[in-house]
């Protein structure tokens, strides 16, 4: 499942480059990065889901990728 704000790019490999090459790498943009201005009458969370996912508006919750269970790149096999 591909989510809309993982982005990718490949880094230029180098042949002389002692190291193995990592062909993609990840990356995120958090969903701030597409809001100007605060617009009037968004929607909320309930207090306790705001507390738990850690914003108060759904417009600007991004899940934070756990490390265990992820692939070499860091994207999520999920």
């Amino acid at each position: 499942m591909y989510d809309a704000q993982w982005r990718d790019y490949m880094p230029y490999v180098s042949p002389n480059d002692p190291c193995p090459p990592i062909r993609v790498k990840w990356y995120i943009v958090p969903p701030n990065q597409y809001i100007n201005f605060q617009p009037m009458n968004l929607p909320q969370f309930s207090l306790d889901e705001a507390l738990r996912k850690g914003t108060l508006w759904p417009a600007l919750y991004s899940p934070y990728p756990s490390r265990r269970g992820t692939s070499k790149g860091g994207k999520s096999n999920g």
